[in-house]
């Protein structure tokens, strides 16, 4: 029986699971594997070392290598090999988020002209499955919106900040020893990881192109302990949310954010280290998928499962898996985020004055924004009142206009909540 030949590059933590994992398939063989080092100890039983190179083009330019299964990460030097790979006639498998928000368009491009496939199912929610059951069981659909929790790793800081009622500060330096957040964890809490999976997931959903130069971007580094009780006894949990909506027009709104999200939510119950995704369309409705958005096996299930999708059709088609490539010929029109419309939760630290109440409502109200409520619960020792507004649906330029105007307070936190 022939066998698939595959070659990996990078041995980390999915890397590893994926080798691991492919030892129970008889029809594939790990022909070779790039590390940075290769006599690093690895937690894999057996390991044949000559099968560990640390010169990549060393699988690249192997021509007995059917597929490359790219688990680098980052965009140097993935997007070259990836791009010379897919030139020298391999598929491709990959979980690098970020790499397919930078340059997806090109590579699906170069795949499509030398008639291969990229395959990225572990890329976007780790081990859940997401991008195949949109290209085929909701390929009917018409989807147009999509509410996600993409990333682990602030998902369990806010989890940790709302149950403990602790600082983020303190929640992440615990996250880091617990190796939930790495040692500089900038792109995980303020939202660039997310951001790429949002990226793709969009494009793929609403099959529009969307560009990561359009997607609004905010962290969580901001968000108080203080925030955190303020949102639960409204009725509110705060999340990172990953967020794309896309209407007739085909203007695209994609953005990550905290969020308030009501407790009768879906979204409000995911917690810890887990992720969900809700995807709205017609005439499927609300869709949510949830489970382990990273770790060594849950993203290796995914980075398998596309392996043996391209298994199953070399050497059988001329032109395979074709519902799986890229059909993205019109981009979606970015909306700006000044012109969106949302609710809105402020915190305030004013001057316990007669008539500071009236003052807020004053600058709102001039700006045609309604208050849903305003509620001062604490006077402090310096004279100064802590006061929450949440508000009616308005603009968001016109909420910055506000912010500005309260020049004799603080405003303290600033967050968009869910409708």
């Amino acid at each position: 029986m022939s066998k698939t030949k595959i070659g990996i590059l990078g041995l980390g933590t999915v890397g590893s699971g994926v080798f691991k994992t492919l030892k129970n398939f008889s029809d594939i063989e790990v022909v070779k594997i790039s590390v940075k080092n290769i006599n690093k100890p690895r937690n894999i039983d057996g390991l044949d070392k000559s099968l560990l190179t640390a010169n990549s083009e060393e699988i690249i330019n192997n021509s007995e290598i059917d597929v490359i299964v790219e688990l680098m990460g980052g965009v140097n030097p993935a997007y070259e090999l990836i791009k010379k790979a897919l030139e020298n006639g391999k598929h491709i498998v990959t979980a690098n988020k970020e790499l397919l928000a930078k340059h997806g368009e090109e590579l699906f491009k170069i795949a499509e002209e030398h008639n291969r496939v990229i395959l990225y199912e572990a890329a976007i929610a780790g081990g859940i499955p997401l991008i195949m059951p949109i290209k085929t069981i909701l390929a009917g659909n018409k989807i147009n919106k999509i509410h996600a929790i993409l990333n682990g790793t602030t998902n369990y800081i806010l989890t940790k900040m709302d149950n403990d009622g602790v600082s983020y500060e303190e929640v992440l330096k615990e996250a880091q020893e617990l190796g939930y957040a790495e040692t500089d964890p900038t792109g995980d809490v303020e939202g660039f990881d997310a951001a790429y999976k949002i990226t793709t997931l969009a494009t793929i959903a609403f099959n529009k192109r969307v560009k990561i130069e359009n997607v609004y971007r905010e962290g969580i580094t901001k968000i108080r302990k203080e925030d955190m009780a303020k949102a639960n006894e409204l009725g509110y949990k705060i999340k990172l949310i990953a967020t794309a909506t896309i209407n007739d027009k085909n203007e695209a709104d994609v953005r990550v954010h905290p969020m308030l999200i009501s407790k009768n939510a879906n979204l409000a119950h995911i917690n810890y280290v887990t992720n969900a995704i809700e995807i709205t369309g017609n005439p499927v409705g609300t869709v949510v998928l949830s489970g382990a958005g990273a770790g060594e096996f849950p993203t290796a299930s995914s980075v398998v499962g596309d392996i043996l999708a391209i298994n199953s059709e070399l050497n059988k088609n001329d032109y395979i898996l074709p519902m799986m490539r890229c059909r993205h010929e019109e981009n979606a029109i970015p909306v700006n985020i000044n012109d969106t419309f949302n609710k809105y939760y402020i915190s305030i630290t004013a001057p316990n004055a007669i008539g500071i109440i009236a003052k807020i409502g004053t600058i709102c109200a001039n700006k045609n924004i309604s208050l849903s409520s305003i509620l001062q619960k604490e006077v402090f020792k310096n004279k100064t009142a802590d006061i929450t507004v949440i508000t009616e649906k308005c603009q968001e330029k016109l909420i910055k206009e506000v912010v500005n105007e309260l020049n004799d307070c603080t405003v303290n936190s600033l967050i968009r909540v869910a409708e």
